[in-house]
């Protein structure tokens, strides 16, 4: 293998990477703008979106794809759910759900390393560990503007049906998109 020929690969495994990144990016923006009506609070597929790409792609793609996604919302991009009527950028992000963006970048690559290599239980239980750990660091940022006797009623509650049915959802998806791999 010449430098030429190593140099050529080396180009396109870094396109490759962007590209992934900006489609798991744009898969996610268009998860937390789609709103499913769902009780007792609408519900988007931004959890979905996230964790359907962290267990189809490695660690380090998963947290880039989250990277890229709250770069792009950092610079003012309206990527994030409720956007731009909500605000945009980082005023957004140090907003009330802004633990919860930081609880998905963390969740990210850990729900990718547990569901390698597992079937549809497997990954979904890695996205149940990911959920806890999304609810954790949006709970610890939510009790900045949620009284502590209000803030699971407020931060976890309302969202815990529709988390398990997009948990369900995704954990098929991920194990129908490796099935397919796997013939290709």
């Amino acid at each position: 293998m010449t430098v030429f020929d190593t140099s050529q690969k080396l180009t396109h495994t870094l396109w490759r990477g962007l590209g992934l990144a900006l489609c798991g990016a744009a898969l996610i923006t268009l998860g937390a703008k789609l709103q499913v009506p769902f009780w007792p609070v609408p519900m988007t597929l931004h959890t979905l979106a996230v964790f359907f790409i962290a267990a189809s792609v490695g660690p380090r793609m998963a947290a880039a794809a989250m990277t890229t996604y709250l770069m792009m919302g950092a610079m003012g991009a309206p990527v994030f759910s409720g956007t731009p009527e909500r605000g945009i950028g980082l005023a957004y992000m140090i907003g009330p759900t802004g633990g919860y963006l930081l609880g998905f970048l963390l969740a990210a690559p850990l729900i990718s390393v547990l569901a390698r290599g597992r079937g549809w239980l497997g990954r979904a239980l890695a996205m149940l560990a990911g959920l806890i750990v999304v609810y954790a660091a949006g709970l610890a940022w939510l009790a900045n503007f949620v009284p502590a006797s209000k803030l699971l009623a407020t931060g976890v509650a309302p969202f815990v049906p529709g988390d398990l049915v997009k948990i369900a959802i995704a954990s098929g998806l991920a194990t129908g998109l490796t099935r397919l791999k796997e013939r290709a």
